[in-house]
């Protein structure tokens, strides 16, 4: 039997991937998504809601409004659209947080994994992306649950053309996913192509197997 895990889902690229290579060798049960004042939660909680259906799983959204009030940057403050530097994306302590809560329901419900989207070129800028991040959350899970809850990042080692590939390869479902920091509310498109996030995915998708995949997508 394979064994269960739960996953942090934000709607965009890297966790939908990780997603499914997860499910691969392990029984994803339930998907955590997190609100935490960021402009883009309306058209993410639709995305999420969708990929769930997709893959017949369980979530849950859990509301962080504290996070709001000390970050105030360009993901969470609607004057703000500046996108050019890390500070301006980067909400204190996100991914640690994060897993933090996926391990309380780890320990409480008996998942064996937490798993999340971290990925090599993202390691580069966002120190909790990489190898040493992870290994030291499995690290110390193993002494703060009671079960020991492992961490798992199936897009580790892969860039961002080598994630969107694997999702063309596998038919994941990529007409699913929003990877922008802006609300289609205020932009009026499902990608604005102005943050870092949507051009990181549209590079990708470029130089990736299907580049005509933009035209779906943008």
């Amino acid at each position: 039997m394979k064994e269960k895990a739960l996953i942090l889902l934000s709607g965009g690229l890297d966790s939908l991937v990780s997603l499914d290579m997860a499910r691969k060798t392990l029984d994803v049960k339930l998907a955590l998504m997190f609100d935490y004042g960021q402009k883009a939660f309306e058209d993410e909680k639709e995305a999420v809601i969708n990929i769930c259906s997709y893959y017949k799983l369980n979530y849950k959204i859990i509301e962080l409004p504290f996070l709001k009030e000390i970050s105030n940057n360009a993901l969470t403050n609607k004057e703000n659209n500046n996108f050019n530097t890390l500070g301006e994306v980067w909400i204190p302590n996100r991914n640690g947080l994060f897993l933090n809560i996926g391990a309380c329901y780890g320990d409480k419900y008996n998942y064996g994994y937490i798993i999340f989207g971290a990925n090599r070129e993202e390691g580069i800028d966002f120190p909790d992306n990489t190898k040493n991040f992870t290994k030291c959350a499995k690290e110390f899970f193993s002494f703060s649950t009671l079960n020991k809850v492992n961490v798992l990042a199936p897009c580790l080692e892969f860039d961002k053309i080598q994630i969107v590939n694997y999702a063309i390869d596998n038919n994941v479902p990529l007409n699913l996913l929003k990877s922008c920091y802006q609300g289609s509310n205020s932009t009026g498109k499902k990608h604005c192509l102005e943050c870092m996030s949507c051009k990181l995915l549209y590079n990708a998708i470029k130089k990736s197997k299907k580049p005509q995949l933009v035209k779906e997508l943008f």
